[in-house]
């Protein structure tokens, strides 16, 4: 037996895994360059911590851009450095499975009526020797999802920083124009307050130009709310604190481009793309080969071999003063009598079967969330080109002739006069349609985000795009 255990031990080891060198991390940022173009580190000491805050405080350094503001986020995200933290684990857990277990040794002393026994037994599991390739192998699988999780979070942080990227500046943009629509207002209440005490003026158009200004207040006071809301949704994402707070935006949503991408494969971009369909095959592997290893030992769940070495001291009674030596083997199993393995192969074939059937479903969700997602892409961007081109410049129009009129109103004819219930009446509408539109430019940034993200992470689309409500005036 002894041998056959030096014989045996070298191909055990070779089999055994070893620890990458960066943990994994390689295979996860090859895989994010490739989808983003962006880099990732794991940041496991204080000099690569110090390179990080390094690259972080020169991207802050002057107003972020979306892509800056990804980058920020994937080095500065604590969440994240989480998530590669599990990937680590992962890898320790893979290398562990594939080590072979560790033997057993059992010592006994017995002594009586002049005599000694001593014996040791060096126990091994033969079971897990034999199975040690096909546990090693499920493990390998196990690694490889704990990778494209990481690259799957990875993904999604991006994600979700350029929709908070997106939003943050929206809400600023909201804000500022609100402001100057106020200003607006307030210089109309100073010039209706003066005709007032001129005597020129009316106390219903006092009233009328109170009230819109109530109005402006009222809005401009949510639309600031939302705008620190939105900051600090985004400040989270980058994982900021401190001096690094003041950091500044871009004052304008980016216009929108020329043209839309051209029309792509969209279903078949998920399905080869996907993280998350990825995960789910690695699953379904995993479990075929757990559902071979569980078949395969059915019957038998306990197998121990042990090598025994007896020691007995001289006995005058027995062994006339000489000491006797005695070697030997043992063999230990569990009979199959009342636990045939049904249950364990009957669970282990359901989970295989289940894991089959959320693959296929993850499949169709994947195409469906494409579909819609490439939907609304188009339909977002012809709905604030549609703004941009038509409503807003026919809405200028008709605000011009009623400035125009109002603002003449004493020498118009009584079939041109325009009065403030009327001007204030287009106020409101020109506001109305000017927040829609900036809604509008946002949603399809937002579009842009979610496309990206259905073609390579998958789940729930949370921008809101098309079902986003507008805000108008009362």
């Amino acid at each position: 037996m002894k041998r056959l255990t030096l014989l045996a031990l070298p191909a055990l080891l070779a089999g055994c895994a070893q620890f990458s060198a960066d943990g994994g991390m390689g295979d996860v940022a090859s895989g994010v360059r490739q989808e983003i173009g962006k880099d990732v580190v794991k940041i496991a000491s204080d000099e690569q911590a110090a390179q990080a805050r390094a690259q972080v405080a020169a991207l802050l350094a002057g107003p972020l851009s979306a892509e800056q503001a990804v980058q920020i986020a994937l080095l500065n995200n604590r969440s994240l450095q989480a998530a590669y933290n599990n990937l680590g684990i992962s890898e320790a857990t893979y290398v562990q499975a594939s080590l072979p277990p560790n033997p057993s040794l059992s010592l006994l002393r017995v002594a009586g009526t002049g005599v000694a026994n001593f014996e040791v037994r060096l126990i091994e599991d033969i079971l897990n020797l034999i199975t040690l390739p096909r546990r090693t192998a499920i493990a390998a699988e196990r690694f490889g999802q704990a990778r494209y999780r990481a690259i799957g979070d990875t993904l999604r942080l991006a994600a979700d920083t350029r929709r908070a990227y997106v939003r943050a500046i929206a809400s600023d943009q909201q804000v500022g124009f609100l402001e100057q629509t106020r200003a607006t207002a307030d210089t109309a209440s100073r010039l209706v307050a003066g005709m007032g005490e001129a005597g020129g003026g009316d106390q219903l158009n006092q009233a009328e130009i109170a009230a819109f200004r109530a109005e402006l207040g009222a809005r401009v006071a949510q639309a600031k709310l939302r705008a620190r809301q939105d900051r600090e949704t985004l400040v989270r994402l980058l994982g900021l604190s401190g001096a690094d707070l003041a950091f500044t935006l871009p004052t304008e949503l980016p216009p929108l481009p020329p043209t839309l991408d051209t029309a792509m494969e969209i279903e078949v971009e998920a399905i080869r793309r996907r993280v998350d369909l990825e995960i789910a095959r690695r699953e379904v592997a995993a479990l075929a080969k757990s559902l071979s290893l569980t078949e395969a030992t059915r019957y038998v769940s306990m197998l121990q071999l042990s090598g025994i070495f007896n020691n007995e001291t001289a006995n005058p009674l027995t062994n006339f003063d000489t000491a006797i030596n005695r070697g030997g083997a043992q063999i230990d199993l569990q009979i199959p009598i009342f636990d045939t393995g049904e249950s364990r192969t009957r669970a282990a074939r359901e989970t295989y079967m289940r894991a089959l059937n959320l693959l296929a479903g993850k499949a169709v969700d994947a195409r469906s969330e494409a579909r819609i997602a490439y939907e609304t892409y188009q339909a977002t961007y012809d709905i604030a080109r549609s703004w941009r081109d038509r409503v807003l410049p026919l809405r200028q129009n008709v605000s011009r002739q009623i400035m125009l009129r109002y603002s003449t109103g004493v020498l118009a004819g009584d079939g041109l006069r325009v009065d403030l219930f009327k001007y204030l009446a287009d106020a409101r509408v020109r506001i109305a349609a000017n927040a829609a539109s900036l809604d509008a430019r946002r949603d399809f940034l937002l579009a842009v985000a979610d496309l990206q993200a259905a073609l390579t992470i998958g789940g729930e689309l949370v921008s809101g795009g098309v079902a986003a409500t507008v805000t108008t005036m009362p």
